[in-house]
């Protein structure tokens, strides 16, 4: 019987797990589930944008197609304040920073759970396919969402992905399949199956398969000569699978879920120099997680939403250019992760929040030259937030309680740490009539030390303090009286953060490194974001948008050191992005840059160290044909148009011009 049950709890959860959004839009303050359409969806999200008391910046599915995106990297890259790594290729591993604090402190949330790596702390974005994605969010800050887990309250911001929504208007099956192939063997077919059993149940599965060389050419100036080579040991071969599901019980309760599965065995580039590139390394992840959401509400005051899930992550390393295996390395690591959030709203004006979470970590490896100790974590956050809105001014302040109980197998273990985090946000609307918005937060937050910085061996340290954070924003937002014809949205914010106990790592000698509390890190920064659109007739519209970005991110640790006031590793004090795209009944066109000013790759900036700044210009044209119900999409995108040579990291070079070309049918 036993067994019986297991098989049932098995299947059950292989149905539950989409977002909180699919098929329905939910009143963060009361509750209640309202099934709206496509369009007054996309209209309140830009609404929230607008009236956010912290910054927040979206790109729904129109806007990555208008833009010409291409990956998630690649809308990114669209978004201000955001700093990318990029080891080059679609391959590469990929991480984002946000405003100067570090891939560390930026959380990324799937589907309205966070995501972990209590490993290196750094989520890794080319895992997650935009074929999938319905809209990307990025929240800085505390916004006026109060309703949410007490984890993403824990970093200093956070990015949103949300899959695609599921079809409400009929039970028949739909189905999307597409193939993108491109230059230097890239090859991705996908496919999405959904249906409505009824009008209260719905499905999705979906599959995907990635396959690249990554043997993309570059050149390397040396003297008057310029040596040209490709890229080697790059092959990428990965897949992935999502099987979603939601319950709209009744009005009042809701239930969704999601299973994921990612698997992508690839070779590993070594730093290109002079006549060589030469690297053996391979690398193989692999991840599991399943994730559920409950949502009820017990009357007009009182809301509940449960979030539960099980992570699990596996990476196998291997060089064959050490003998014996001597650096293959193989990790584990396991996290059981639950939230529980109550949202009471006793008056229209005012709602409160208290949120509890709880996470255990894990983590263990073959190889004692690398994790000491077999380490493990419990996590509690508790936050209480509460929320005041009127007509024209929101107020929303927030405490969270954090607490790390650490310990080891086998070893020495790092110290517990607790923490009281506090955060207010404001925002007021400045005309009675005219949408202008002025918006000033606080928050302070801290970083715990990841497994890495604790306990990899002859690099950790289990005396490392936890990173301590403050920012500060002051911004503005405006858009144009609704319109038939014109529209324009737009926000300009300015910012000061604030890292001390800056984790870093610091040699012993020329062997050994270790990693200590002796950063502080002084940020100032602007972020400006608009969007045009002009439609001339109702087959005929023009969008244009950009962003610019500046961030000076200054060592202000030990005056008189050789990094003293210079600016942080891979910040660029200048960053740029911007679209314009034409639809039109014939071909939909879009030219698309994204630029960024001379970076440094270490915080010395030792001579011969510097990376060139760049601008990356593409072109994308699409169209889409409707037969009935069925469409068929074609898509052309060309990367790097004038085949400039750049970098994002270091040594690494990113591929010259380039191209893709995605089939899409949908019936």
């Amino acid at each position: 019987m036993e067994e019986k049950t297991f098989y049932r709890l098995i299947v059950l959860s292989a149905w539950m797990m989409l977002s909180d959004n699919i098929t329905a839009q939910t009143d963060t303050i009361t509750g209640r589930v309202h099934q709206i359409d496509e369009v007054t969806i996309t209209e309140t999200q830009r609404r929230h944008t607008l009236t956010s008391t912290a910054p927040l910046h979206l790109l729904d599915r129109r806007d990555m197609l208008t833009m010409g995106v291409t990956d998630i990297a690649d809308a990114l890259h669209r978004m201000p304040g955001i700093t990318l790594r990029d080891y080059g290729g679609a391959g590469g591993m990929k991480t984002v920073s946000v405003r100067g604090f570090g891939a560390k402190h930026t959380g990324v949330c799937y589907d309205g759970v966070m995501l972990s790596e209590c490993q290196s702390g750094e989520i890794d974005l080319s895992r997650y396919s935009l074929d999938n994605v319905d809209r990307l969010s990025l929240v800085i800050g505390d916004n006026d969402d109060i309703f949410i887990p007490a984890r993403q309250s824990s970093t200093p911001a956070v990015l949103n992905i949300q899959t695609l929504r599921l079809p409400t208007d009929d039970t028949k099956p739909h189905v999307t399949t597409q193939v993108r192939f491109g230059s230097f063997g890239y090859v991705s077919p996908f496919v999405r199956y959904e249906q409505n059993i009824s009008n209260r149940f719905a499905f999705s599965a979906v599959a995907e398969y990635v396959y690249a060389d990554n043997d993309y050419p570059y050149e390397l100036p040396n003297g008057d000569y310029t040596v040209s080579d490709r890229r080697t040991n790059s092959r990428m071969n990965s897949g992935h699978g999502e099987l979603s599901f939601l319950w709209n019980m009744n009005s009042a309760n809701r239930l969704s879920g999601k299973l994921y599965y990612y698997d992508n065995d690839r070779q590993l580039p070594g730093q290109v120099h002079y006549y060589t590139n030469l690297s053996g390394e391979t690398l193989r992840d692999r991840n599991f997680f399943g994730q559920l959401l409950y949502q009820t509400r017990w009357n007009d005051q009182l809301s509940l939403k449960w979030h539960a899930k099980f992570n699990w992550f596996s990476s196998s390393y291997r060089n064959s250019l050490y003998k014996d295996g001597v650096n293959d390395a193989d990790y584990w690591q396991r996290e059981t992760y639950s939230s529980v959030a109550l949202l009471y709203t006793p008056h229209a004006n005012w709602s409160f929040d208290y949120s509890v979470d709880y996470a255990f970590n894990n983590l263990n490896g073959t190889s004692k030259q690398t994790i000491v100790g077999r380490p493990y974590r419990h996590t509690v956050l508790q936050s209480a937030t509460a929320k005041y809105r009127m007509q024209r001014l929101t107020i929303v302040g927030r405490l969270l309680y954090s607490l790390y109980l650490n310990d080891t197998k086998d070893g020495l273990k790092s110290s517990n740490m607790r923490r009281l985090s506090p955060s207010l946000s404001i925002s007021y609307k400045m005309l009675p009539e005219d949408d202008l918005f002025i918006r000033a937060s606080y928050k302070n937050i801290f970083r715990a030390p990841t497994f890495n910085e604790n306990y990899y061996y002859h690099y950790g340290s289990i005396d490392l303090k936890p990173e301590s954070t403050h920012q500060f924003n002051l911004g503005v937002t405006y858009a144009s009286p609704s319109s038939h014809n014109f529209n324009v949205l737009c926000s300009l914010d300015g910012y000061y953060n604030e890292v001390s106990d800056k984790i870093m790592a610091i040699p012993y000698n020329m062997f050994v490194w270790r990693c200590v509390n002796v950063g502080k890190v002084h940020v100032w920064g602007l972020d400006a974001n608009f969007r045009v659109v002009q439609k001339f007739t109702p087959q005929h519209l023009l969008s244009i948008a950009g962003t610019y970005s500046y961030q000076s991110a200054r060592n202000k640790e030990r005056p008189g050191s050789a990094s003293y006031n210079l600016q942080l590793a891979y910040t660029p004090y200048h960053t740029v992005s911007g679209s314009v795209s034409y639809e039109n009944p014939w071909v939909n066109l879009s030219f698309h840059a994204t630029a960024l000013s001379k970076r440094w790759a270490n915080n010395e900036h030792y001579e011969d160290t510097d990376i060139k700044g760049h601008v990356d210009v593409g072109f994308t044209a699409w169209r889409q044909f409707r037969f009935g119900s069925h469409q068929l999409e074609g898509r052309l995108d060309i990367k790097n148009i004038f085949s400039q040579q750049y970098e994002l990291v270091r040594l690494y070079p990113m591929p010259r011009r380039s191209y893709q070309i995605t089939i899409n049918y949908k019936f």
